[in-house]
């Protein structure tokens, strides 16, 4: 009654869920670095005296330790439509053996929603280990970029002046409350 479509599949449903905060097994992640920077710096006041990070990803170089790639596309990256996912669904999941592990692999999800459209979102799926993607064979597929303390409300400014805010991140009524209690319309 309160979705305006019905999740065709289990991939569906995990959106769903973490569009609204819920756990799942997916992470985001920006095709865009300033979209990333902002959500690095936007909750400044939430974490006082901490540093905040960049996390920047090679998606092709973590699904090729996943045995993920294609001879004819260098930079292949599957979607959740493709096969190389079907052993991360939820059915696989929960009718497979539990003795198989699968490394976590980069996807592209249907920009079908504002948000993922605004964010330039991408993610991450992870099987059934709860493995840190830094933790995963040399780490040569991501890097961390550290932002002191002291700079996180610089940045955060200079990226409102860019048009950055909550609103441009979450197109959505709640967003535009939000925006006009810290006085930023």
């Amino acid at each position: 009654m309160l979705l305006d479509r019905d999740p065709k599949d289990s991939f569906d449903w995990l959106f769903l869920m973490q569009h609204y905060g819920l756990p799942t097994r997916l992470l985001d992640w920006s095709e865009s670095p300033l979209v990333a920077l902002y959500f690095a710096v936007e909750d400044h006041d939430k974490h006082l005296g901490e540093d905040a990070a960049l996390w920047c990803l090679r998606p092709c170089d973590l699904n090729k330790k996943a045995n993920i790639q294609d001879d004819h596309e260098e930079f292949f990256i599957p979607s959740f439509d493709d096969q190389e996912l079907g052993n991360y669904s939820l059915e696989s999941l929960a009718n497979g053996p539990k003795r198989t592990r699968l490394l976590p692999i980069a996807t592209i999800a249907t920009r079908n929603n504002p948000r993922i459209q605004a964010q330039l979102g991408v993610f991450t799926i992870h099987h059934l280990d709860e493995v840190a993607i830094e933790e995963i064979g040399d780490a040569s597929h991501v890097i961390k970029y550290t932002i002191p303390e002291s700079k996180r409300m610089p940045i955060l400014n200079q990226l409102r002046l860019l048009g950055f805010s909550k609103f441009t991140m979450f197109p959505e009524l709640a967003s535009i409350g939000e925006n006009i209690k810290r006085g930023l319309l």
